[in-house]
């Protein structure tokens, strides 16, 4: 038996203890069930628990195991993003205008996780349709940062990050617009992934800003995001944008250890106004560990990285703005009855009042840039402005394997702190947004905490499809600064 709680195990612990059969998969349920019990009233991770089909799927994976059919992930709990289609359980994308939807198909993400034996344990708070960098913006609940309560857990994936950190699950799955599941990562003490847009199947996926989101792991420590980040990569025809190339060994390649990797550190990222002295220190702290691991650091330039905020938010939106239409009280989802009115008047009050605030700023947002004699001086230019930050990755790592940043400019804040100024809020994700407009993948790994107690996350991020290098580079970090080790006393 496992010298801690069942509900405090990594998934490759878990693992290795239902293959010798020394705990059974209905055991770590129920020991994750009573866990959410006793912890989700405090944090408010979930939107959704799913009990029963929990405790039905587990002891399903015990039959399997028993009949040696076990897949990789047989008899882990997993918790979901509430965006990622669930058939038969409600995927609300945390909003009012979905509230009462439930998906009749299972999302490509889902299909390959139950193929692999996992157990979902439930839906995962986050901001609405993924609007927000700190979980406030749902339309139900506002996830608390298991570290400190009065914190925001980071957004959009906030409650993914949260039920991760206080072992409500033993990994989760995310999604990631502009750093959705980097930051959250980051503010939790957690490890987020975003792949490569195309390693991961988007198909059922409620899509926020099309050209930009994409699904990845969040787990207690690399190995996790390793395994899981395996399970649900690779091609889907039902995703025109899904890429058909080999889903390398990411688990098996973690321990090929940083000697000859070169990792590029951004001048503009680490001379960025408004980074906290706090994570500042934490990211050069970070450096000089890998550089006693045997890396070479250099400086590069990522030189259109003062433009990438304005960009993205022009682009996303935009996005936003045209995906959103068709949450318009006729075909699906909530309608607000206005008696006497006609069907110009049901349109605006199902949208006025089914979708909060921030969807409404971002729906102006881009339809005002995508409206006619606007188009060319805001969605235009910020797709040129895309390109060359693009260009910017590409010549960078022409120079270096991985890149190495912060995740966010400050740690987690205090709930409200900036929920009414929105340009601040935005500038939360000045750090990870850059690698969605380029495509390529990053991962927040835990890098240290501030004289408070609030982890700091370090981001690296790969060239296209190099997963397997920012996971390794990930991978030696961790091993030799131990910083996953250290637990939220949450009680």
């Amino acid at each position: 038996m496992p010298d801690k709680e069942l509900y405090a195990l990594t998934i490759h612990e878990a693992q290795a203890l239902l293959a010798s059969k020394d705990i059974s998969a209905t055991a770590l349920t129920e020991s994750i069930l009573a866990r959410i019990e006793t912890v989700e009233p405090v944090v408010d991770a979930y939107i959704t628990i799913c009990r029963e089909t929990a405790l039905k799927e587990a002891r399903a994976a015990d039959r399997k195991i028993a009949a040696g059919k076990a897949g990789p992930l047989t008899g882990i709990p997993i918790a979901i993003k509430d965006l990622i289609c669930t058939k038969g359980h409600p995927t609300t994308c945390a909003s009012k205008m979905l509230a009462d939807f439930i998906p009749p198909y299972d999302a490509t993400v889902m299909e390959k996780l139950y193929e692999s034996g996992a157990v979902m344990t439930g839906k995962a708070n986050m901001d609405e349709f993924a609007m927000g960098s700190s979980t406030e913006n749902s339309a139900f609940k506002t996830t608390k940062n298991p570290w400190d309560i009065k914190r925001i857990p980071g957004g959009s994936s906030g409650g993914s990050a949260a039920a991760v950190a206080a072992d409500m699950c033993l990994g989760s799955l995310g999604s990631d617009t502009g750093g959705s599941i980097r930051q959250p990562a980051s503010h939790c003490g957690v490890v987020g992934v975003k792949p490569t847009y195309g390693r991961v199947s988007r198909y059922g996926l409620v899509a926020f800003a099309s050209s930009l989101d994409q699904i990845g792991p969040i787990t207690k420590d690399v190995t996790d995001a390793a395994i899981l980040l395996a399970a649900i990569s690779g091609y889907d025809r039902r995703d025109s944008t899904s890429i058909d190339r080999p889903v390398p060994d990411f688990q098996g390649e973690l321990a090929g250890g940083i000697k000859n990797m070169t990792i590029g550190i951004p001048r503009e990222y680490m001379e960025q106004e408004g980074i906290d002295p706090e994570v500042h220190s934490a990211v050069l702290g970070a450096i000089e560990v890998m550089k006693a691991a045997g890396a070479t650091c250099i400086d590069v330039s990522l030189p259109h990285t003062p433009h990438a905020v304005a960009a993205y938010y022009l682009i996303a939106p935009a996005e936003a703005s045209s995906n959103l239409a068709r949450y318009d009280g006729v075909k699906y989802g909530f309608r607000e009855h206005s008696p006497g009115g006609d069907l110009k008047d049901m349109y605006i009050n199902t949208r006025s009042s089914g979708f909060g605030p921030e969807v409404r700023r971002r729906i102006l947002l881009g339809t005002y840039a995508l409206s006619s004699g606007y188009y060319d001086a805001y969605y235009k230019k910020a797709s040129q402005i895309r390109t060359l930050i693009r260009r910017d990755f590409e010549a960078a790592f022409g120079m270096c394997d991985v890149i190495l940043s912060p995740v966010a400019p400050t740690a987690a804040f205090a709930i409200g702190e900036k929920a009414d100024d929105p340009l601040q809020m935005y500038l939360s994700d000045i750090f990870t947004l850059s690698a969605n407009l380029a495509g390529i993948p990053g991962i927040s790994v835990p890098g240290g905490f501030t004289n408070q107690g609030l982890p700091v996350g370090v981001q690296l991020m790969g060239n296209y499809f190099e997963e397997a290098a920012i996971l390794r580079a990930a991978y030696s970090f961790e091993q030799a600064s131990g910083m996953h080790l250290k637990k939220p006393a949450l009680e």
